[in-house]
């Protein structure tokens, strides 16, 4: 059994539809027994959501709070099909950690061919590490492309939870065969719960009855150990510590 010790994907007060703060998040996290989160509140497009200029003071977050070690991230909008996103990457380029995803409000579910080029060209942003719930539904892609892309670029693909709970109907299968495929491929998966609330951070447990069920080594995900998330943002160019 899986043991996760890092939650990739968090959202706070800031996000304007989630209903806890950064300490609120971080003292939980560290009573489940984790030692890293990635606050990534949403892109200024995403309506409530922050505005650029929360994105860009980030910066005043201290590493630690309440002994969890806190990347300062976002989760970017991508807003059309050639994978463009909300924030420019004079802001994305400063950041410890960036996830791009889609949200319906921001990008009008196209075609799979056009669904999967926003992906794919998102991914090969230099500045995105992660492509976060793949899986919806709402929006069919090239799943063999996907993966095929993030093996080619080394980026992380998340499994994201909340998908199985209301956010995204329809999603398990979806999920499931990425991360079969990813398995088979050997792309490196991560499991994010995309907590809007802070009872909800480390919540991984119907992505860890996947990867039960297909067996997903433990190499493959990279929130068993913090480390292992580090290693691979200063590998990307980022410069991050523990």
């Amino acid at each position: 059994m899986l043991k996760f010790l890092v939650d990739t994907h968090c959202h706070t007060i800031s996000s304007g539809h989630a209903y806890s703060t950064i300490s609120e998040i971080a003292e939980t996290a560290g009573e489940k027994g984790l030692k890293l989160i990635a606050m990534t509140d949403h892109g200024p497009a995403l309506p409530g959501g922050p505005s650029i200029l929360h994105t860009g003071n980030l910066r005043i977050i201290p590493d630690y709070i309440k002994g969890v070690r806190v990347l300062k991230g976002v989760e970017a909008n991508i807003m059309d099909y050639n994978g463009g996103l909300d924030l420019p990457d004079n802001y994305l380029k400063n950041l410890e950690i960036v996830i791009a995803s889609f949200h319906d409000v921001c990008i009008v579910p196209g075609s799979v061919e056009e669904n999967t080029r926003a992906l794919v060209s998102a991914m090969r942003n230099p500045y995105v590490d992660i492509i976060a719930h793949p899986g919806n539904p709402y929006y069919p892609i090239d799943i063999d492309k996907l993966i095929q892309c993030a093996y080619d670029t080394g980026k992380l693909i998340e499994i994201n939870n909340s998908s199985f709970l209301g956010s995204r109907k329809g999603s398990a299968e979806n999920c499931r065969r990425i991360a079969a495929m990813a398995k088979e491929k050997g792309v490196m998966l991560t499991a994010g719960s995309d907590c809007h609330i802070c009872y909800d951070v480390g919540k991984f447990n119907i992505v860890d009855e996947i990867f039960r069920e297909i067996e997903m080594p433990e190499e493959l995900v990279i929130n068993t150990d913090p480390q292992k998330l580090i290693d691979y943002l200063n590998k990307r160019g980022r410069k991050v510590s523990m």
